[in-house]
Order: C-alpha cells, then sequence, then structure tokens
C-alpha cells in the first residue's frame, strides 16, 4: 500500500492550523507560565543552590524548564485534538478518509511535536534576555526536543484513543504528566536526592529527556547522554507501536 500523501499533508495541515489559529492560548501562554517559575526560583534559589561548579541555578534551570513546557504541550496538543473530535463527534471526517494507521499516526504526532519545540523556543527567546545560555551540544538540544515531543505526542494521542471525555484526559495530565515533569529533575539534580528517591527518579522517562536535553546546553549530566538517547528512543518505538495497534484495530475509534 503506497503512502498517502496528500491524505497525511492535509491531516497534518488541519492540527498545524488547529492551534496555530488560537497560537496565544497554545504557544504564548505556556511561555509565560513557565517565564513565572523561572522569575519566582531563579530569584529564590540563585545564590542558595550550586548544582555544578560554574553554573549558576539559572542556567541549570531554564533548559529544565523548556523541556517541561515541551513535554507538556505536546502532550496536550494530541490528546486534546482527538478527545474533541470525539466529543464533537467529527472524528468520523477524519476516520472516512483512505488514511492508513501510520499515516494518521504521523500527522498527529508531527503536529503535537511541533507545538512542543514551537513552545520550547518561545520560551528560549524570553530566558536568554536573563540569563546567558551555551549552546554546548547542539545536536543533543535538538535532539532531544524532538525525541521527547515526539514521545510525548504518541503518549497524548494514545490518552485521546482511550479517553471518551475530558475528564479523562485531565486525570492523565493531573495524575502523570504534570506530577512527573516536577519529579524528574527540572529544578534539582538527583544526585541531590537520598539513594531511594535517586533510584527512583532513573524509573521516570521524563528524567532521561530533562538531563540529556539540560546537557546540551551547560555540557553536564547525571547519566551519560548515549544511555539518554536510548532510555528515549525506547519509550517512543513503545509508544508508536501501541499507537499504531490501537489505530489498526480503531479501537475506541470506530465502534
Amino acid at each position: 500500500m503506497e503512502f498517502n500523501v496528500i491524505g497525511f499533508y492535509t491531516l497534518f495541515k488541519k492540527e498545524i492550523m488547529r492551534f496555530w489559529k488560537v497560537g496565544v492560548q497554545t504557544v504564548f501562554s505556556p511561555m509565560v507560565t513557565t517565564l513565572l517559575y523561572l522569575l519566582i526560583f531563579s530569584y529564590v534559589l540563585e545564590d542558595r543552590v550550586n548544582v555544578y561548579p560554574g553554573v549558576s541555578y539559572t542556567e541549570f534551570l531554564v533548559p529544565g524548564l523548556m523541556m517541561m513546557a515541551i513535554i507538556q504541550n505536546a502532550f496536550a496538543n494530541s490528546s486534546s485534538s482527538l478527545i474533541q473530535s470525539k466529543v464533537t463527534g467529527n472524528i468520523i471526517f477524519i476516520l472516512m478518509p483512505p488514511l492508513s494507521s501510520l499515516e494518521f499516526y504521523l500527522a498527529f504526532v508531527l503536529a503535537a511535536a511541533i507545538r512542543g519545540v514551537l513552545v520550547g523556543i518561545s520560551v528560549y527567546i524570553v530566558a536568554i534576555f536573563f540569563v546567558d545560555l551555551n549552546l554546548n551540544n547542539i545536536g543533543a538540544i535538538l535532539g532531544f526536543a524532538f525525541l521527547a515531543s515526539s514521545v510525548m505526542a504518541a503518549f497524548g494521542l494514545i490518552a485521546g484513543i482511550w479517553a471518551e471525555k475530558f475528564d479523562q484526559i485531565a486525570a492523565f495530565t493531573n495524575f502523570f504528566v504534570v506530577p512527573l515533569s516536577f519529579l524528574s529533575g527540572v529544578f534539582y539534580s538527583i544526585n541531590d536526592l537520598p539513594a531511594f528517591w535517586r533510584g527512583v527518579s532513573h524509573l521516570n522517562p521524563f528524567f532521561y529527556m530533562i538531563d540529556g536535553f539540560r546537557a546540551g546546553f551547560i555540557g553536564h549530566s547525571d547519566v551519560s547522554l548515549t544511555y539518554s538517547f536510548g532510555f528515549v528512543i525506547g519509550f517512543l518505538v513503545l509508544f508508536s507501536a501501541a499507537c499504531l495497534r490501537l489505530l489498526h484495530t480503531g479501537y475506541k475509534l470506530r465502534s
């Protein structure tokens, strides 16, 4: 079966336009929220916390906040788009065209990943007015930004397929995405934690996204970049396979 380029592009463009038409809410609002975290935590802890030698707390904090914004918004885009289509009933207009599971998956995931990266870029643009950020490893920065946003976009798609109402998506956000984001080393190094909680942090996939992304800026990480890349890629493969399986069977979409 040939790849339906026109169908894929049409759905992809529709997903891009969906969040871009309300860009103040979907891109700039998260940037303002993240800026508030930056101003509060950097002001309170700048002179009290020294995570790595030669790295100010604000330099340490900004990459973590950028990745947290990327993670949360990539998830929000794919999950909210799909549940909105299901609740309003216009999901039928997405399922009727001759789109394969792969084309459906790629359109939703790539659009959500783009939103996540755009939010990250907006946070970076604002942050450089407050702190000088080095670009120690651009490959790591771009790689982790794209991989992490794709992982969360796929996870959001899974949540959107499973959920039947907006409350269930909110539960995913409030009980999984937000807590795991905050407990992934955004505001601290896990090396400062007791041994037990440090071990628990290593089970958090968000930790590897943030640690690898931060290393691209400051050149320091709590685990090796190779290990973090492998861990994030593994989750992308796992979530992608789950998405494609659910889409292929039409679980809660065609029934």
